[in-house]
C-alpha cells in the first residue's frame, strides 16, 4: 500500500513538472507568435554593439522566460547572416541574467499568481479585440507559475520519505550537486524547472540552502545542451555560439569551484532568509560571470576565432 502511495506522489510530481515544461513552451511560442517579428527586428537594431546586446538578451528573456528561446533566436539571427558572432554572445550573457527573474518569482511565492493570469488570459482570448493575441501569452505566464504550485504541492506527502532523502545524498558534495543539476537540467530542457525546483525544496525544508547551490550552478551548465542541438543543421559560426555558450558556463563553475565554501557562507550572509537563497545564489553568481566576460568579450571573441581558424587548418 504504501509503495502505491509512493508512485501516486512520484507520478503527481512528474505529472506537474510536464505540466511546467508544457506551461514554459507554450509561453515562448505564443510570445514569438505574438511579437516573433518585431522581436527579431529590435534584436537587429539593438545589437550594434555589446552593452545594447545584452540588454536585448535581458529585457528578452525577463519577458519570454527562456533564455534557450532567446539564445536560440540569436543563433538563427547568426545562421542567416544578420547577427554578429560578438552580438550573439553578449545577447546570450544578457539571457543568462534575465532567466534570474523566474528564481526570483518563486523565491517569494508569486507562484499564487497563477490562476489569476490563466483567468484574465482566457478571458482576453475570446474578446473581439486586438488584444486577444496576447491572451494565450498570458494563459501560459499564469500556466507556468500554477503548475509550480501543483509541484509544490505534489512534493508535501514526501517530506519525510526514505527514498528522497536517499536521492537527496547524491548533493551531499559540491561535486555531485553540480552533476545532478546538470543531468537534470539536460533531460528537462528547462534551468528554470531544476532551479524551481530547487527553491521550492529548500521552502519545505527536504533540502539543505547550502546543498542547492551546486544544483543550481549545474542547471546553468546543463541549459546549454539545447542550444547545441538547435544548431545541429546551421552554419559554422552559429555552432560556435553555441559551444561558446557552454563554454562559459562551465568556465564560470570552474572558477568558482574552489572557492564554493566562501560563495556558500556570503550567500547565506547576503540572503534575507533560506527561502531566497538559491535566488540570491543565482543572481550574484550570473552578475559575476556576465561582468568578467562582458568585460573580456573582445578577447574572449579573439581568442575563440584564433581556435576556429586552427580547427579549420
Amino acid at each position: 500500500m504504501q509503495f502505491i502511495q509512493h508512485q501516486q506522489v512520484i507520478f503527481s510530481i512528474i505529472s506537474a513538472i510536464i505540466l511546467f515544461l508544457y506551461g514554459l513552451s507554450g509561453f515562448s511560442a505564443e510570445l514569438k507568435n505574438t511579437a516573433g517579428a518585431k522581436l527579431e527586428m529590435v534584436m537587429r537594431k539593438l545589437t550594434a554593439n555589446r552593452f545594447s546586446a545584452f540588454f536585448v538578451g535581458v529585457i528578452a528573456t525577463a519577458l519570454i522566460q527562456s533564455s534557450t528561446a532567446v539564445s536560440t533566436i540569436a543563433m538563427s539571427l547568426i545562421d542567416g547572416g544578420i547577427l554578429s558572432f560578438q552580438g550573439a554572445i553578449s545577447i546570450m550573457l544578457g539571457a543568462y541574467l534575465g532567466t534570474t527573474l523566474t528564481a526570483w518569482m518563486v523565491s517569494f511565492k508569486l507562484t499564487g499568481i497563477g490562476p489569476f493570469f490563466i483567468v484574465i488570459g482566457s478571458l482576453i482570448s475570446v474578446v473581439p479585440w486586438r488584444l486577444k493575441i496576447f491572451g494565450k501569452a498570458l494563459f501560459y505566464f499564469g500556466f507556468i507559475f500554477f503548475s509550480l504550485d501543483l509541484i509544490s504541492g505534489a512534493l508535501q506527502p514526501i517530506r519525510e520519505s526514505q527514498y528522497l532523502a536517499d536521492f537527496l545524498r547524491y548533493t551531499d558534495t559540491t561535486l555531485k550537486g553540480i552533476l545532478v543539476g546538470v543531468v537534470l537540467t539536460a533531460i528537462m530542457q528547462s534551468s528554470s524547472v531544476v532551479i524551481g525546483l530547487a527553491i521550492i525544496l529548500v521552502q519545505q525544508g527536504i533540502l539543505t540552502p547550502q546543498n542547492s547551490i551546486p544544483i543550481m550552478l549545474g542547471a546553468t551548465i546543463g541549459t546549454t545542451v539545447t542550444g547545441l542541438y538547435a544548431t545541429w543543421s546551421m552554419n559554422r559560426t552559429a555552432k560556435k555560439a553555441a559551444w561558446c555558450g557552454t563554454a562559459i558556463n562551465v568556465v564560470g563553475v570552474l572558477l568558482i569551484y574552489p572557492f564554493m565554501e566562501p560563495f556558500t557562507e556570503m550567500v547565506m550572509t547576503l540572503a534575507p532568509n533560506e527561502n531566497l537563497v538559491v535566488a540570491t545564489a543565482h543572481l550574484l553568481y550570473v552578475v559575476c560571470l556576465v561582468a568578467v566576460f562582458m568585460i573580456f568579450l573582445t578577447p574572449f571573441v579573439r581568442i575563440v576565432g584564433r581556435i576556429d581558424n586552427k580547427l579549420r587548418d
